[in-house]
């Protein structure tokens, strides 16, 4: 029995397609409320724009399979965006000239990606596969490598926030999708799966880092909040202790003086008396 299934396979790469048009929607609407990309690598998502490249090129001239073409064109143009939000809130830019970066980065992209499958077609006319294979690996770092710089973020701070962790869980169902899809493909495609494959793998790593840190996060801010008893300055716990016993001395003084005054006085008077 044949695992090739077209309408499987094109309806697996749609949903992917899906999943991976609206991915990065919750990252977007979660900097612009809280109008701050902190915690976001300001590396990440320039990485994956610049990523579209060659997995397009890729996807173009060796899957054939219009969702999965479609689907790198998505994730560029939400990927950018989120990186003119990093220039905006983070690097302080203008609404203007973070937009007019995010144009000027989709027009790049694109350019180079047209001019990268002329170039591959026309390797392949002659006999070669030599430049797809190369971009279809340089994706798959690309993509891959562009967690690096979030793991850094993560570990530095101890704490995964500034995620949007329903971001992410998007964009690991889009790999999940896409990497099956390729299961009803005429012919599996070993690459692709590794890049949606390590997707899936990294994103999971991020669940576990939140689960595992941010607990302890906000046990670590509760404990710094609790009030601390003030201390006198240059003052020893030695000093504090004789300073208080002599001042309980001191409040105990006049009590006792009468009572031995009035004991010299009897026994002088006894003596007087001779008693």
């Amino acid at each position: 029995m044949t695992r090739i299934n077209a309408g499987a396979a094109n309806g697996l790469a749609t949903l992917g397609v899906i999943f991976w048009s609206i991915q990065v929607i919750p990252q977007i609407w979660k900097s612009h409320r809280s109008k701050s990309t902190e915690g976001l690598s300001p590396w990440i998502m320039i990485i994956w724009s610049a990523a579209a490249i060659p997995l397009g090129t890729y996807n173009i001239v060796s899957v054939g399979n219009i969702p999965l073409i479609v689907q790198p064109q998505a994730f560029a143009a939400l990927c950018g965006l989120s990186w003119a939000q990093v220039l905006h809130y983070h690097f302080k830019f203008s609404v203007f000239k973070s937009l007019l970066a995010w144009l000027g980065l989709l027009a790049t992209i694109g350019t180079l990606e047209v001019a990268f499958v002329f170039a591959c077609r026309a390797g392949e006319r002659h006999g070669t596969s030599a430049g797809t294979t190369f971009f279809g690996v340089l994706a798959a770092v690309m993509i891959l490598g562009g967690f690096a710089p979030q793991y850094y973020e993560i570990w530095k701070f101890k704490e995964v926030f500034g995620l949007s962790l329903l971001f992410i869980f998007i964009d690991m169902m889009g790999a999940l999708t896409s990497c099956l899809a390729l299961v009803f493909e005429p012919e599996f495609d070993i690459l692709a799966s590794v890049s949606y494959g390590g997707l899936v793998i990294l994103e999971i790593g991020i669940f576990l880092a939140a689960a595992i840190l941010n607990p302890r996060a906000k046990r670590r801010r509760a404990t710094e909040a609790e009030p601390v008893a003030p201390v006198e300055s240059g003052v020893s716990s030695f000093q504090r202790l004789s300073n208080l016993s002599s001042r309980a001395l001191q409040s105990a003084w006049p009590r006792t003086r009468p009572r031995r005054r009035l004991a010299r006085s009897m026994q002088r008077t006894a003596r007087s008396n001779g008693v």
